[in-house]
């Protein structure tokens, strides 16, 4: 990390701006993609693009390809990360709110935290764990069941539960990165993990049948700038701002885009996407950013994890 003095305020402000108010935003740019275009395609032509643009970049910088093990590990992490977790995210996304998506990906640290206690044995169940645990899936459990005596519709279940598997999807991809071989370069590893995802994304959507009956050119203008935002703005400009601010602030504060992404998206939506906002909804996102804050800040001690990508949602690298 290089000393504070030596960079200036205005680069670490917008850099904290990017990871916070872009990849905030970029779940309504999902919203606004999957009305028009199948979300299995419009994930995959994402990725793909982000991917081979970053694959390539590294590779002018004379970053070496990764090794035939290396790819293996991120075809590992691509199906767990990008097939599983953001293509059921652009899925649900035809069926949920964007906020609502962006708040139930934000469970992502509490599956993190099982999966360290349950199958890498890392980490204890503290009663500070166990607390966040139950205030996440209290909150979560607010949003869905009609049970639940707050105004407002509930989530669509399918929805939900196709945003929950992602989540767990994603935590598990997690857990694995610790032991797969993956290239040094950070930049490299993901850009090796969005392209080969992106490629995989377009097999499922081609197994699906999305490309039947999709026409490129009925597609509005709104769709494609959607799109356009979600490569450049979301995946390339967001992952570079994220990673300068890893070699430059502490990764606590670095980490704090994950409570500001869900609200973040949750405004955003409101705002310009015509989303509702009521108790039910301001109650659920507050429990689950509740379980995230003590998660995210009780003391671990398990090893680091390789880096995979992702952005948006709680955990992009």
């Amino acid at each position: 990390m290089q000393p504070k003095s030596n960079i200036p305020a205005w680069k670490t402000l917008l850099a904290f701006a990017i990871i916070y108010f872009v990849w905030g935003s970029t779940f309504l740019a999902i919203r606004i993609g999957v009305r028009e275009v199948p979300p299995f395609l419009l994930a995959g032509m994402r990725f793909l693009i982000a991917g081979l643009a970053l694959y390539l970049w590294m590779r002018l910088r004379g970053t070496p390809s990764p090794t035939l093990r290396q790819w293996a590990a991120a075809t590992v992490l691509a199906v767990l990360i990008f097939v599983m977790d953001y293509g059921l995210l652009f899925w649900a996304e035809q069926r949920v709110p964007s906020g609502i998506a962006a708040v139930m990906m934000a469970t992502i640290p509490g599956f993190m935290a099982l999966a360290e206690i349950v199958l890498l044995r890392t980490q204890r169940l503290t009663p500070r764990l166990g607390i966040a645990l139950l205030v996440g899936l209290l909150g979560v459990a607010v949003l869905v069941l009609h049970t639940a005596k707050l105004a407002g519709t509930p989530v669509d279940a399918a929805g939900a539960g196709a945003l929950l598997v992602g989540a767990i999807s994603w935590s598990l991809a997690a857990s694995l990165s610790r032991k797969l071989t993956l290239p040094e370069a950070k930049a490299m590893s993901s850009g090796a993990q969005m392209l080969v995802g992106g490629v995989l994304l377009m097999v499922a959507a081609f197994g699906l049948g999305e490309f039947r009956g999709f026409h490129a050119a009925a597609v509005s203008r709104e769709a494609w700038l959607a799109l356009a935002y979600l490569v450049v703005a979301g995946s390339i400009v967001g992952f570079t701002a994220y990673v300068w601010l890893l070699h430059h602030q502490s990764p606590t504060k670095v980490g704090t885009y994950a409570y500001v992404n869900p609200v973040v998206a949750v405004i955003v939506g409101y705002l310009f996407g015509g989303e509702a906002i009521g108790p039910r909804t301001i109650v659920g996102t507050l429990l689950v950013l509740v379980s995230v804050v003590i998660i995210t800040t009780a003391p671990n001690k398990a090893p680091e994890l390789n880096p995979t990508v992702r952005e948006p949602v709680v955990a992009d690298l």
